[in-house]
């Protein structure tokens, strides 16, 4: 295995190969892959001094129809299907060419992934797509998670790759994936899942008196982990601290791209062609405004996802020719609250897993319910952005009561027997005895937040939400407590101290990307293709069209146009 120190790695910067890849998530990882397997010479460049963009923050979930999982285990789907669903959900900027490649090629991808790579997958069969009863949409089969790994095998890498989240890790270093979820939220009333969390504890234990995390990966940090090792043992070389400055052509034809280093500019020539993956334009200040309504009428947002990812490749793509698409929605949005640790650094928090839990609603400043807290992500904060009319920062309040809070958890602040104390302390989490105290304590209308929990409780009680539906569709339920007997994601909030947490609108990366043909080409004014050019991942516009439709649809098409634009590069004389 090639095993070439990070340091020498680093220092050595390639002048000549057949392909270069910028950016190492999953779709530049993918591309050099399968680039690799082809023969070619490789080289990735990554802005960062880690490994892994904004793949190593995510969940690491594929959104791949028609997998060899999903027939093994008797799911029935079609491609027309798929591309049935994703013409509903893409809307005017649906691309049926790009859309049937992907529903053919993407089961192709993963197969060869998994038989190339160390990558391995397992399906989610009851995850349902976002928009279940959407034509064409799937109850379940089309997310698959990827399995642990041990990241000791890419051996000095190891110290590279970058870490998930602090907020998503525990004490500082344990990774947890969306199974051990459950067992932690249940270990105070199952032995199995005391038995579970106790095991993954003593492992953590372990690894720290040896690291500095744990060295069981899990989520999007397995998923890059394996890619990498994968690539480093082709002899793919990967250079960290090199940012994009600009593309390099001749005539129409790309050649290559200039890079920086710690010498200065540096060239570095590509026979074959580039490929742009690095992660989109979240944290552009020149892009933003232009393609996000809400950050050009005054209310701007905090990205979670890797500061790096500022459009340089969209950009160097721009200044040839190539075309922005911007789709329905520039972002995949999702609600998070932040919160300062011990050193005074801030962290954000995505809330995935406790506003669809049953005791919990979601209210805007005026004390109001304005969509249903068991909706994806992405719909929660399209929901808050059309609600909010103000100049500031869109933000919601999250409240629960007790119960609620100490089973299932509120952001950070863990449930029992976790303790809630530290961040009520922090003001991260704010608690009353009283709905009214509540109200108080965070600036909302009195009367209109005791109102809203009035409203709520009556019909909760028996298990309905007749204002928004609540629990009404699978991916509803999906994401609420199946040990209820009644509506799995509603429940009263009566029972005192009360707690109310502010998210804001954030984003995971962009949906807005390179106009690119089946190949993964680049495209200008013309759809004609820039030779030689290729963008995937975030770089590349959402097959999706700005639309977020199930579990993975950021990396299952990350991978499937990271693997085309891979073998077309192969293909070129």
């Amino acid at each position: 295995m090639n095993t070439q120190t990070a340091k020498s790695v680093v220092g050595k910067l390639s002048t000549e190969v057949d392909v270069l890849v910028i950016g190492s998530g999953a779709a530049g990882l993918a591309a050099a892959i399968t680039a690799a397997d082809a023969g070619l010479n490789v080289a990735i460049v990554e802005k960062a001094d880690v490994f892994g963009g904004t793949t190593a923050y995510s969940a690491g979930v594929a959104w791949i129809p028609c997998s060899r999982q999903a027939r093994e285990v008797g799911i029935e789907d079609s491609e027309d299907r798929v591309v049935q669903y994703i013409r509903h959900e893409a809307g005017p900027a649906f691309d049926e060419a790009k859309a049937r490649t992907f529903a053919q090629q993407a089961s192709k991808a993963l197969a060869y992934l998994e038989s190339h790579s160390h990558a391995r997958f397992v399906l989610a069969p009851a995850w349902p797509d976002y928009h279940p009863l959407a034509p064409g949409a799937s109850q379940g089969g089309r997310s698959l998670a990827p399995l642990a790994f041990e990241g000791t095998r890419l051996g000095p890498w190891f110290s590279r790759l970058r870490w998930p989240l602090p907020t998503t890790m525990l004490w500082g270093g344990l990774s947890i994936a969306r199974g051990d979820v459950p067992h932690f939220m249940a270990m105070t009333r199952s032995v199995a899942s005391m038995w579970h969390v106790t095991k993954l504890v003593a492992r953590y234990g372990w690894d720290r008196m040896r690291y500095q995390r744990g060295t069981r990966l899990t989520n999007g940090n397995a998923l890059v982990a394996a890619l990498t090792l994968s690539a480093l043992e082709r002899g793919v070389v990967l250079h960290l601290q090199t940012p994009l400055l600009r593309l390099e052509a001749a005539d129409r034809d790309i050649t290559g791209a200039w890079v920086g280093s710690s010498a200065g500019e540096h060239l570095i020539r590509a026979r074959k062609g580039v490929v742009l993956a690095c992660g989109g334009f979240p944290h552009s200040a020149t892009l933003q405004p232009k393609t996000y309504t809400h950050v050009a009428a005054g209310q701007p947002h905090l990205s979670m996802a890797p500061a790096e990812n500022s459009g340089d490749g969209i950009a160097a793509a721009m200044a040839l020719g190539g075309q922005l698409v911007r789709g329905q929605q520039p972002a995949a949005w999702t609600p998070a609250s932040t919160m300062i640790d011990s050193t005074n650094q801030r962290h954000m928090y995505p809330h995935f897993l406790d506003r669809n839990k049953p005791g919990f609603i979601a209210v805007d400043p005026h004390g109001k319910r304005f969509v249903n807290e068991s909706d994806s992500y992405h719909d929660f904060i399209n929901a808050l952005l059309r609600n909010f009319n103000g100049s500031d920062q869109a933000y919601a309040w999250i409240v629960a009561d007790h119960p609620a809070v100490r089973r299932y958890g509120i952001g950070v602040a863990p449930p029992a027997p976790g303790r809630l104390a530290p961040h009520i302390r922090s003001g991260y989490v704010t608690q009353a005895a009283s709905i009214s105290e509540l109200a108080r304590k965070i600036g909302v209308p009195e009367g209109a937040l005791s109102d809203t929990v009035d409203h709520f409780n009556g019909p909760a009680r028996d298990g309905r939400d007749p204002a928004f539906g609540r629990g009404d569709n699978v991916y509803n339920r999906f994401g609420g407590d199946a040990s209820r007997g009644q509506n799995c994601c509603v429940a009263p909030i009566e029972t005192g101290p009360f707690y109310a947490l502010k998210v804001i609108a954030s984003d995971l990366g962009t949906f807005a990307g390179l106009s690119t043909n089946v190949h993964a080409q680049v495209l200008d004014e013309n759809n004609q293709p820039l030779r030689g050019l290729y963008a995937c991942g975030s770089d590349m516009a959402s097959v999706f069209g700005g639309e977020y439709s199930g579990a993975g649809i950021t990396i299952g098409p990350a991978l499937t146009f990271g693997y085309l634009a891979g073998l077309h590069l192969a293909a070129q004389i």
